[in-house]
């Protein structure tokens, strides 16, 4: 059985956004709490990572989540990267592997290079960086499917594994990514607002994409403020899909 967490379901200021008073930011409504995107798929006894934003301290700390095996980032931004020196405590029996692109990989080295120093003091994240392509992989024996999207004009990754995929800050999918969304049990897509945005899809866009791949639940995530209230959007979404929200776990089949 696989399970995603989702530890963070927020845009890149999180909600509530800092000075903000709107209803949203404001909200009692627990789902409207939102931590930089990120999440965990537990499988086969085994967690690997999504992403490890600046909440990542936070979000461990609150999910209580002892192990992870592996990373895997979908491309540079600091609210998808801000959290890898909080690694730290996961690298100290063994190196934890990250997966990520030979430009992401470059960019880390410069933001943390003590992590990489030939003779690195102690006390620093034990962290390996793996570059991948477009071509599957395999961590602990699952295998993991990239999936290019586009995020404006910055290529990054989604990935796939069994009947999981998982979309982050795409703006589009190349037509020839969707061969691999086939028989989707569950799709976890961004959906930054219902106004068009430079880099991220919109709600309609997120639900043009639920339509072509017909995956059997999709959670959508990303959200800022400007998506409005969980509670009241939520009934205008069509059936099996849902907003996802900070802690929820769900099974894919």
């Amino acid at each position: 059985m696989m399970q995603i967490t989702f530890l963070g379901t927020g845009t890149s200021t999180g909600i509530p956004q800092i000075g903000c008073n709107c209803p949203v930011c404001t909200s009692t409504d627990i789902r409207d709490n939102r931590l930089r995107t990120s999440a965990i798929v537990s499988v086969n006894g085994k967690n690997i990572l999504i992403d490890c934003g600046p909440d990542f301290r936070e979000q461990m700390l609150r999910t209580r989540l002892g192990r992870i095996d592996a990373v895997l980032i979908t491309h540079i931004h600091y609210d998808h990267t801000g959290g890898i020196d909080d690694l730290r405590p996961f690298g100290e029996n063994r190196t934890l592997p990250i997966y990520l692109e030979p430009p992401v990989a470059e960019a880390l080295r410069n933001r943390l290079p003590y992590c990489f120093d030939e003779h690195r003091y102690p006390g620093v994240p034990n962290i390996g960086l793996h570059e991948i392509g477009l071509d599957p992989f395999y961590i602990e024996g699952i295998e993991i499917i990239p999936i290019r999207v586009m995020h404006y004009k910055l290529p990054i990754l989604g990935y796939r594994m069994g009947g999981l995929v998982y979309i982050t800050d795409a703006l589009s999918i190349p037509e020839e990514e969707y061969s691999k969304m086939t028989n989707v049990d569950v799709l976890v897509i961004n959906a930054l607002r219902k106004q068009p945005h430079l880099s991220h899809q919109t709600l309609a866009d997120a639900l043009r994409v639920v339509e072509r791949v017909q995956p059997r639940e999709t959670y959508l995530v990303h959200m800022s403020h400007h998506m409005g209230l969980t509670a009241e959007v939520e009934k205008e979404l069509p059936p099996h899909v849902h907003f996802a929200y900070d802690e929820l776990s769900v099974d894919v089949r």
